[in-house]
């Protein structure tokens, strides 16, 4: 290709730019330039390559902004970001047309030279058709002399129209070069939630803060995730255009397509696949990052009923233990008190619980600061020293994974052997405790006391008998006990991680029995020993509807659906709604989430399955980024971040605010809410009551919101709530769980058949299961756990725990968070001598079901025998087959807990490897 003069060298790179049509390269094309590849990445944006933030729509596009309001020129008709290499091509061509030849150089040497250099560079290395490599060959080799014009260099007769530029005013640059704040907050699936103040000028994000921490319990302080919200939301990452599938699913190979496109191939398969499977067959994904009102699932699954229905789901990966187990103890998940009662507490056990990192809510921190301040003591049972344990905690007790209804059966030996028992109260809430006080009919059952003194199995549940199994000294069980007991009140406050493991139901309830023996229950100070829920404030939400199907599975089932959905029941797999399922799942939607593959169990054998198009026969993913998830797609649809779009914010646990989720800039490239195009997915299917006869997504969240301060007035109208950046209640009365209850039984019965606490669950005899699901809180060892024969091959017991530097897998995509905590594999020190591994080094960490290659961090904050891998790191598939990343999730089991049908995603047994 031979280009003579400076105007012919940019007319053909603006046309390769913009309008490139080749039907031969059209998937090359894509892969380079529109994402279309998910293993290439070539941003044409310049802010992508300036600094390492590697930030879309900063200080550099301000830049480039600044260069076309000197021309008196704006970018018009296009969502591409206004530093795109089109963009300023197409300006440069402005320029050189209108004989600007002093500002042309100029924009070149500041601007313009440098991103094609990186941009070519980049097609250089990735093309494969000799087209896009001899042209990128060309650009870096000969664009320097094209791109400096001589003083009196002239382009009469020479034209070019700029269709993507448009005049501006003075009047208009002085207003958008004005820079505003726009109030907003963090929605995703996290507990704290943050005001963000969002500095922006001309449609740039140049600055995030947040309010200001001090000595108040109720500032909504981000944390490190919450000022990180550019670095991961504008990351040039984001996917850009509508895309369907070319390759194989999984490979993340994609070509582009208009939106109307898009959305007529989602209109014909869900129309095809219901006629030929009927709605059974469709399924909206567990599992999001938005947790805001217009949650792009909800909206789907709305639009789902309104069209006959579909398979719903319940429960959730976090908390299937509990939600299932709670009820069969006290007849409700409704057993968490309020955060500031626990202040009155004379001693806390914070069971397999990081509150600091998780950061359930700024009322807990303040909780936990009070009691250090005070010097109440404050004892952490975990496998590893958290940052908890390391700021609050007086005393940490390291415990092996799953062995926690073991340390709960010992210490209610202690309590029974040295009578330290709230006798008074265990005779007046409790059944199933003692022979005396079983529920009619099963009088000659195993009692709880039964089992503890190892009447019929003849093994006393001693604290020698759980050191064994626990790894905690029977010394320390026994002054655990005795401090316990003599705490008045006492807080057991467990945690979620503890219900993620194989025997997840047992170590709930055998928690909430000690709260009932020592009396601690519905009392402020005391707790229910249950992470629950709490009664709160009334939040918006979507209209409800009634789903024609009516089936639910258990979450954490779904790929279970999709072999053999068929075949499920409400008796062996919890379906509700139907005895028997009547369809597999043949339709996925996978909105904001990246359950699909990254934070669902067994990653190898999942794509595995979803590779297989004669299962599952179509996915529609819609997300921010290419996540392992995306890559899996038959259609990849871009998504608004929070910083695009209005919502509002609930709290996550206990919580006295709303927030509003304000529009700070534009979606970029052609990046929508989910709203909007499922709004005009409805009406393509004829449905026009999908929002209620509203058009746009503030629109119905002012009827929303309206409809919400009907049962809470004090809000103010939405107008004034938007300006605000939400609103926070006054105080509250403080709740404490199963205070009617303690006050007056004959009035307040507990929610159980028999009104009272079932320590002893006659429900629970139904199941027929007594070596898996007894009816009373037993210590049963898990699968991949204590004694388990596979130890012998894989001896260390493998968790995920939670990370500051995610929330789940948001913000994995982040480098800035690398430095905040790196990906690393948690080894105890002896483990990691007796393999030879050093601080550092680059381990493999396996079993049956794959095998991660990561750097060891060898340390004495996770007790010997035991590995921690933080979860929630992007699986990345080596051409060998190993995770790169540190991907837990290729190590975990889909063997799900026998009661709940949960996530038991800390039982996992691996082997650790030097790679040498």
């Amino acid at each position: 290709m031979q280009i003579e003069t400076t105007f012919a060298f940019l007319s053909s790179l603006h046309q390769l730019l913009w309008a490139f049509s080749d039907d031969a390269l059209a998937v090359e094309y894509s892969a380079l330039f529109e994402y279309g590849n998910a293993n290439i990445i070539i941003p044409l944006q310049e802010s992508a390559y300036r600094n390492d933030m590697n930030v879309l729509l900063d200080e550099t596009t301000l830049s480039v902004i600044r260069s076309y309001y000197a021309e008196h020129v704006q970018t018009a008709g296009t969502a591409e970001p206004p530093d795109s290499l089109g963009l300023e091509t197409e300006f440069l061509l402005y320029l050189l047309t209108h004989n600007r030849t002093e500002q042309f150089n100029a924009f070149v040497k500041e601007h313009y030279a440098f991103l094609l250099a990186r941009v070519f560079e980049r097609v250089h290395a990735h093309a494969k058709a000799p087209y896009f490599k001899e042209f990128a060959s060309f650009v870096l080799e000969q664009s320097a002399r094209f791109l400096t014009l001589p003083a009196d260099f002239s382009a009469d007769g020479l034209s070019f129209s700029t269709p993507h530029f448009a005049p501006i005013s003075d009047a208009c640059i002085r207003e958008r070069l004005t820079e505003k704040i726009v109030l907003t907050a963090g929605k995703g699936n996290c507990g704290g939630k943050c005001v963000i103040k969002a500095h922006t000028t001309a449609g740039c994000i140049t600055r995030l803060e947040s309010e200001i921490y001090d000595d108040s319990a109720r500032k909504l302080v981000a944390c490190v995730r919450g000022r990180g919200y550019r670095k991961t939301f504008l990351s040039a990452e984001r996917l850009r255009y509508p895309m369907v599938r070319v390759g194989k699913r999984g490979e993340g190979i994609f070509k582009r397509v208009s939106w109307d496109d898009a959305l007529q191939l989602i209109y014909e398969k869900l129309t095809a696949i219901t006629k030929k499977y009927g709605v059974g067959s469709r399924y909206v994904n567990y599992g999001s990052g938005d947790t805001g009102v217009l949650r792009g699932g909800n909206l789907m699954k709305r639009l789902l009923s309104l069209d006959g229905g579909f398979l719903d789901s319940y429960l959730s990966y976090s908390s299937a233990c509990q939600q299932i187990a709670l009820p069969y103890t006290y007849g409700t998940v409704n057993a968490c008190s309020s955060f500031s009662t626990y202040k009155k507490a004379s001693l806390l056990i914070l069971w397999a619980f990081n509150p600091v990192v998780t950061d359930y809510n700024p009322l807990l921190f303040d909780m936990l600061r009070y009691h250090k301040q005070k010097g109440t003591p404050v004892i952490v049972i975990d496998p590893h020293f958290s940052e908890t344990a390391a700021l609050f905690g007086t005393q940490w007790i390291p415990i092996r994974p799953g062995t926690d209804a073991a340390l709960a059966s010992a210490l209610a030996y202690v309590l029974y052997q040295e009578d330290l028992c709230d006798h008074d109260f265990m005779n007046t809430y409790c059944l199933g405790f003692d022979r005396d006080h079983m529920p009619a009919g099963f009088e000659d059952a195993e009692s709880y006391h039964d089992y503890i003194y190892g009447v019929r199995d003849g093994i006393p549940k001693t604290p020698d008998w759980a050191a064994d199994i626990t790894g905690i000294s029977a010394e320390t069980i026994v002054q655990l006990a005795r401090q316990y007991a003599s705490a008045k009140p006492a807080a057991l406050l467990p945690g979620l991680g503890n219900n993620r493991v194989a025997n997840g139901e047992q170590n709930v309830r055998a928690m909430n029995t000690l709260q009932c023996m020592t009396g601690n229950v519905g009392i402020a100070g005391g707790s229910a020993g249950a992470r629950g829920f709490l009664p709160q404030h009334a939040l918006p939400s979507l209209p409800f509807l009634e789903n024609p199907y009516g089936a639910k599975i258990p979450c954490f089932l779904w790929t279970d659906a999709i072999v053999r959905g068929h075949e499920m029941t409400a008796k062996d797999d919890r379906v509700r709604g139907r005895e028997q399922l009547n369809a597999d799942i043949k339709l996925i939607f996978n909105i904001a989430g990246n359950t699909l593959v990254n934070q669902h169990s067994d990653i190898n054998a999942t794509r595995a399955l979803l590779a297989d198009e004669t299962k599952c026969e179509f996915i529609v993913v819609s997300d921010l980024f290419m996540t392992p998830s995306a890559r899996c797609a038959d259609l990849l649809l871009p998504a608004a971040s929070l910083f695009e779009h209005d919502t509002i914010g609930n709290p996550w646990h206990e919580g006295d605010f709303l927030l509003a989720v304000n529009k700070v800039i534009d979606p970029p490239f052609e990046a929508k809410l989910e709203f909007d195009w499922i709004l005009r997915l409805a009406e393509k299917m004829g449905i026009q009551s999908f929002a209620e006869g509203e058009t746009t997504a503030r629109g119905w969240l002012t009827v929303l919101y309206n409809r919400l301060r009907e049962k809470e007035p004090a809000l103010p109208d939405y107008n004034t709530f938007r300006a605000q950046g939400g609103y926070k209640y006054q105080e509250q009365t403080a709740y404490v769980a199963f205070a009617e209850q303690r006050r007056d039984l004959a009035k307040h019965p507990f929610l159980t058949p028999s009104g009272k606490i079932e320590i002893f669950s006659p429900r629970l005899v139904s199941f027929d299961e007594p070596e898996t699901i007894p009816p009373i809180p037993k210590y049963v060892p898990m699968f991949e756990g204590v004694g388990d024969p596979k130890q012998a091959d894989y001896p260390i017991q493998l968790i995920g725990w939670h990370t500051k530097r995610r929330t789940h897998s948001i913000h994995d995509n982040n480098d800035w968070m690398e430095s905040i905590e790196p990906n690393r594999l948690y080894l105890h020190t002896h483990d990691a001598a007796a393999r030879g591994i050093s601080d550092g080094d680059e381990v493999r960490v396996f079993n049956d079901r794959g095998s991660v290659r990561i750097r060891a961090k060898v340390t004495e904050r996770v007790m010997q025998g035991v590995a921690c891998i933080p979860q929630g790191a992007w699986f990345t598939r080596a051409a060998n087959g190993d995770d790169i990343r540190g991907s837990v999730n290729t190590l975990t089991t889909l063997t799900p807990t026998p009661l709940a049908k949960g996530n038991p995603q800390h039982s996992n047994l691996v082997q650790v490897e030097a790679i040498r």
